[in-house]
């Protein structure tokens, strides 16, 4: 039997698997975009907002009530509208009673509500207790009024509205974020004055362009009132296209020479930007700032204090830095991309918007004077009724008494309707008084009037214009306030340069032989006593700042760059130039250079030739330097000299046979690279030889001596004494006196003081 078991199934779709996934996927995306995250151009909400709304009003939450919790609005709505998780649900319900992040606050919230360092720091629903605020009323106080359709909720058991009939554009007001499936939306908040003007504006000017509406709409209104510095062409294009970005910067003021920041960006967090400020001083990345602190209270919600170390720091400097390189400065996207009235998402201008936005205003303001004068012409057609009845009080009171069913013979014996007939046989004894009658007339003249005031506006589009417009401004009177985020037009914030960054600590640089260095605090450091690696000698100093670049030149001529301040303490060995940089293979030391970018420098080969260079162009950007010194043939490289006055200075060249002579420096080049002039005749070929060559160069101070050192002897030529050996640029030089004919280095010797 079994196996003649047959089983039938009837009405089966058979589609292609591709097929089916695709049209799943688009439904899930067009439910996704419809139903979740894109708010509607009417009431500028989501639907779970607009449920949460709508379940409190419901509950009898308005601004005038007291509150109630939260748990039980959640319960209400996703018990009756929105059968989701109750913990999105609820955080749905959280926004809009942040201060911070709604700018016009749908919900007035009882307990822990949030911070702006947590947003969603906020209590459980079962502590805190909300009710709606009073802008809320503009959402709901037309609900009723038959302004807007209604549809079965999920299980079909109540309604709820499709939209909110707002008096106000919410959509721009409040703004919102979301993302869909294939798109997203950012609106930013608005001042509502100035949305409202917007709106007066294009409908007294139908053909008003996004540069006139922007007059009155200039930019976002962020709740946290950080300055906004994007510039009106950047912000009208925004306008125009409905996408782009808005830059923020906070707002920050001078107290007792500390820096106190009293707003932030939208959506910053104050304890976030206190880490990242933090961070560059653990790093030593800020030495001009000593102390930070956080003052926030719930009555300043934002108060930042910055301590700088003296009253020398460039406060505005420091705040551009910090600009540059925190959440101090912001930009935040916008993408106006919401559900039209036609039911379909698209990015809108800002005319686009605001058009389509009076459509469903002024439609839903028609709706409501049709709803009110068909109950208008209603309630007239139960008042000639009554009318006639106290008029035939007599009669109608003997048909009731002799009638088994009075209504059909009061319709037939008056004329009356069956609407009519009822409210009549509903007439309690006590208002059969002659005063009711004259109330029955007076109610009648009043909704007469109110009839032919409904019908007037009905029958013109220039009096429903006008009271749409009327009501607008009303709406914006009560409930508008004035802008928080000033408008102030400023160029992007640049970071400082590492370099000013840095202390300008007096140091020393010292580096060896071998090509180790090291840096040493102040300008009273003696090299020669300190302790240097077996095989190793001290070959060059130099005297600078902290927040300067030291640059070295190896024996082929190439020049590098490192930031002093990194330099290795001169407590220890220090480390070997050859691990932060990669000089050519068998390359040595020969010098180092510090001072301002401006200072100079003698550089030259043992040929003989030489210039003058700055040090901004000896600059590296990479590990592997620059050619700076080109060597003729056999040549090396000598110690670079500083040089204090390049037009009075002049230079002492002394050779490894004991000739010398000094030139005045003005001869000689200043470049930014080469081989330079002949400073001392040396012939090529013993130079190539090394049988004769320069062994030292040194600059001297019009006032300066010189010191000459020949093994373990060394003498003192005073300036008087250097004439002797004074000559022009490219000559051979005088011998200096017996016992110094092998010269092992030049030094400046200063002048004593008398």
């Amino acid at each position: 039997m079994a196996d003649n078991l047959e089983l039938i199934f009837d009405n089966i779709e058979r589609r292609p698997l591709s097929e089916f996934t695709e049209r799943a996927y688009l439904d899930y995306s067009m439910y996704v975009i419809l139903d979740r995250a894109l708010p509607h151009i009417g009431d500028g909400l989501k639907p779970v907002q607009r449920r949460i709304i709508y379940a409190m009003s419901e509950l009898g939450l308005r601004a005038g009530a007291k509150y109630k919790k939260s748990a039980r609005t959640i319960g209400d709505v996703i018990g009756k509208f929105h059968p989701h998780g109750d913990s999105a649900c609820y955080e749905a319900m959280v926004l809009m009673a942040q201060p911070f992040s709604y700018r016009y606050p749908l919900i007035d919230g009882q307990g822990n509500w949030g911070s702006p360092d947590d947003p969603k720091s906020f209590a459980a629903m079962r502590y805190t207790e909300a009710k709606l605020t009073p802008y809320a009323a503009v959402l709901l106080e037309e609900l009723e009024q038959g302004t807007v359709e209604w549809a079965p909720n999920f299980d079909g058991t109540l309604e709820e509205p499709r939209v909110l009939p707002a008096r106000l554009p919410n959509v721009l007001l409040n703004g919102t974020t979301g993302i869909a499936v294939g798109m997203a939306t950012d609106i930013p908040p608005h001042n509502l004055r100035e949305v409202a003007a917007a709106c007066v504006h294009l409908l007294e000017n139908p053909t008003a362009s996004v540069a006139e509406l922007c007059a009155h709409v200039p930019a976002p209104d962020f709740p946290t009132g950080a300055e906004i510095i994007s510039s009106r062409s950047d912000l009208l294009q925004i306008y125009e296209t409905g996408t782009g970005g808005v830059r923020m910067r906070a707002r920050w003021e001078r107290e007792e020479g500390n820096v106190v920041v009293t707003a932030l960006p939208y959506q910053v967090s104050p304890a976030r930007v206190l880490e990242q400020i933090a961070q560059q001083m653990n790093v030593k990345k800020l030495p001009m700032l000593e102390d930070l602190r956080d003052e926030s209270d719930h009555e300043t919600p934002v108060r930042l204090v910055l301590v700088p170390r003296s009253n020398r720091v460039d406060l505005d400097a420091l705040m551009g830095h910090l600009f540059a390189t925190t959440d101090l400065e912001r930009s935040t996207r916008v993408n106006l991309n919401m559900i039209g009235v036609d039911g379909r998402p698209q990015v809108k201008s800002l005319r686009g918007i605001l058009a389509e936005w009076l459509e469903f205003r002024t439609a839903t303001v028609r709706r409501r004077l049709q709803f009110r004068l068909e109950r208008v012409a209603r309630r007239l057609h139960i008042l000639e009724g009554l009318l006639v009845a106290f008029l035939n009080i007599d009669e109608v009171i003997r048909i009731i008494r002799s009638e088994d069913e009075p209504g059909p013979v009061l319709m037939q014996r008056f004329e009356l309707s069956e609407a009519q007939a009822e409210a009549i046989l509903e007439i309690k004894l006590r208002h059969l008084a002659r005063l009711e009658e004259m109330k029955i007339r007076t109610e009648q003249a009043e909704l007469g009037q109110e009839r032919t005031t409904l019908e007037q506006i009905l029958g013109s589009k220039a009096r429903l214009k006008t009271l749409v417009r009327k009501e607008i401004e009303a709406d914006a009177h009560e409930y508008g306030d004035e802008r928080r985020a000033p408008l102030v037009e400023r160029a992007a914030a640049q970071a400082l340069a590492d370099s000013d960054l840095v202390s300008a600590e007096p140091i020393t640089v010292v580096l060896s032989e071998k090509g180790w260095v090291r840096a040493a605090r102040g300008h009273e450091v003696d090299a020669c006593a300190l302790g240097y690696r077996a095989g190793d000698a001290l070959i060059a100093v130099a005297l600078g700042r902290s927040n300067q670049l030291a640059v070295f030149l190896d024996s082929t001529g190439r020049c590098y760059s490192l930031p002093a301040h990194s330099l290795p303490s001169a407590r220890g060995f220090g480390e070997p130039l050859a691990g932060r940089l990669t000089p050519p293979d068998g390359a040595g030391f020969r010098g180092v250079m510090l001072g301002a970018p401006d200072a100079c420098y003698l550089l030259a080969s043992d040929a003989g030739y030489g210039f003058v260079a700055k040090l901004e162009d000896l600059y590296a950007k990479n590990k592997a330097g620059k050619i700076v010194l080109s060597l003729p043939r056999g040549a090396g490289v000598l110690v670079p000299a500083p040089v204090h006055d390049a037009r009075r200075d002049r230079v002492a060249a002394a050779t490894n046979t004991g000739r010398l002579l000094v030139v005045t420096l003005a001869d000689l080049p200043a470049l930014s690279r080469g081989k330079g002039l002949k400073i001392m005749h040396v012939p090529p070929a013993k130079v190539a030889s090394r049988e004769e060559f320069v062994i030292a160069v040194t600059v001297l101070a019009p006032d300066a001596g010189l010191r000459v050192l020949a093994g373990e002897r060394h003498m003192t030529l005073r300036p008087a004494d250097l004439e002797h050996y004074r000559g022009e640029r490219g000559q051979r030089g005088a011998k200096l006196p017996r016992g110094y004919q092998k010269v092992a280095g030049l030094a400046e010797q200063p002048r004593q003081p008398a």
